[in-house]
């Protein structure tokens, strides 16, 4: 019988490689399908790029609360730790009435109400051992390091407000046991659409349209486009962002300045992120610049004549932030000489803004009178975002939401 004839040594160890090839290629795929099967892409990208430091970070590790995205909380695991809670607050603000008359959390009591250290009764006080205080009152800097000196059982301060520059102060930054968190995440919305609302204003020439009404002048004009626009957000936190994503939706191209530009690194809603030594660099590229920057000793009057000079001379500036990051006096010269196109403010430097101020009379201006987040419900949703998310964390020793840096302002 003939014996076949053996490949040569050359082919078997092609075929080897290639069963190799193979054997590898099917596993992979294997585990790819399997992978597919049971993991959500959408949870698999964002947790790839939580861990990689990028985009919304913070909310997706539950540090931060944003009411289009956060989830309501499940409060079911037990109370280990009663809450008992000093408001520094207007005891008729009717908008703390869910907090003043409503049902608190199991293991949540409010003990006394003011808006000074003289309204509370320290001494009965001292045997409640309170340890929790919401702050709701705009005068209360000097009250609460008193409270905080008077109670140093208190562990936690919440500020109804996202903006805390009303309460910070070395005193309160070196209550180093002490928790703040704010209402970051509640106020976003309405002011992304001011924003959005003031570059229409000015790329579709609002006042011509106003003025020709009146005059009843039917008379057509060129205007501009948002789509193609670029804007520059100095200041992207929650607010910024939320302007971001409605700028996307509109076509524009979006520019981000903050402190820790690795936190936006695969932000889908911004082209590209710059650290606060950028901010030249933004305000030469963008035709909108948005500040949404807290009020901090880093960003006080960080729009300053030097900034405004590297501005395109057809740039719009609009300010959600606080007045005082902005050099009033050099926009108003600004504005004046042709160095910007026109300016939105909801928040200026002096509020409510003198009558003799020039902003008044300057027609590429649009004020507003620092209302632009003022809903029928924005303050009664704060404090009952502290009631039912913030206050059922405390009492279960669980991570509060919007943790803030005492020092820092933010």
């Amino acid at each position: 019988r003939q014996q076949p004839t053996p490949p040569p040594l050359g082919s078997t160890r092609r075929n080897a490689a290639t069963m190799r090839v193979l054997t590898t290629s099917f596993h992979f795929t294997s585990l790819t399908l399997l992978a597919s099967a049971f993991v959500d892409p959408h949870s698999f990208t964002r947790r790839t790029m939580v861990l990689s430091g990028g985009y919304n970070a913070d909310v997706s590790r539950d540090k931060f609360f944003n009411r289009e995205t956060s989830s309501k909380g499940d409060f079911s695991g037990p109370v280990t730790k009663k809450a008992k809670i000093l408001s520094l607050s207007d005891p008729n603000d009717k908008t703390n009435s869910a907090l003043y008359n409503g049902d608190l959390p199991d293991g949540a009591r409010l003990l006394a109400i003011g808006t000074c250290l003289e309204d509370f009764d320290v001494d009965a006080l001292h045997a409640e051992e309170p340890n929790v205080i919401l702050v709701s009152h705009l005068g209360a800097r000097q009250a609460l390091i008193q409270l905080l000196d008077a109670f140093p059982t208190v562990d936690w301060v919440h500020s109804r407000s996202a903006g805390i520059d009303f309460i910070t102060s070395e005193g309160l930054a070196a209550k180093e046991d002490v928790i703040l968190t704010n209402a970051k995440g509640i106020f976003s919305s309405t002011l992304a659409e001011y924003t959005m609302m003031a570059c229409s204003y000015f790329a579709k020439d609002l006042p011509r349209l106003m003025r020709q009404k009146q005059s009843k002048d039917w008379n057509k004009y060129n205007v501009l486009e948002l789509r193609g626009a670029t804007m520059g957000v100095i200041g992207y936190g929650d607010i910024g962002r939320a302007a971001a994503k409605l700028a996307k939706a509109y076509g524009m191209r979006v520019l981000a300045l903050r402190r820790n530009p690795k936190k936006s690194t695969f932000d889908p809603y911004c082209d590209e992120v710059y650290g606060m030594e950028g901010l030249n660099k933004l305000m030469s590229e963008s035709d909108y610049i948005l500040v949404a920057a807290p009020l901090t000793d880093e960003t006080r009057g960080m729009i300053s004549a030097d900034a405004l000079s590297h501005a395109k001379n057809d740039a719009v500036l609009i300010n959600v932030g606080r007045g005082p990051t902005i050099d009033e006096l050099a926009l108003i010269e600004s504005l004046k000489t042709g160095g910007l196109k026109g300016c939105a403010m909801d928040v200026t430097t002096i509020e409510p803004l003198p009558k003799d101020s020039p902003l008044w009379e300057l027609e590429n201006v649009l004020l507003s009178p620092h209302n632009m987040d003022q809903t029928a419900t924005f303050m009664q949703e704060s404090t009952d975002f502290f009631i039912n998310e913030n206050l059922p964390r405390y009492i279960r020793g669980l991570e509060l939401f919007n943790r803030v840096d005492k020092a820092a302002g933010y």
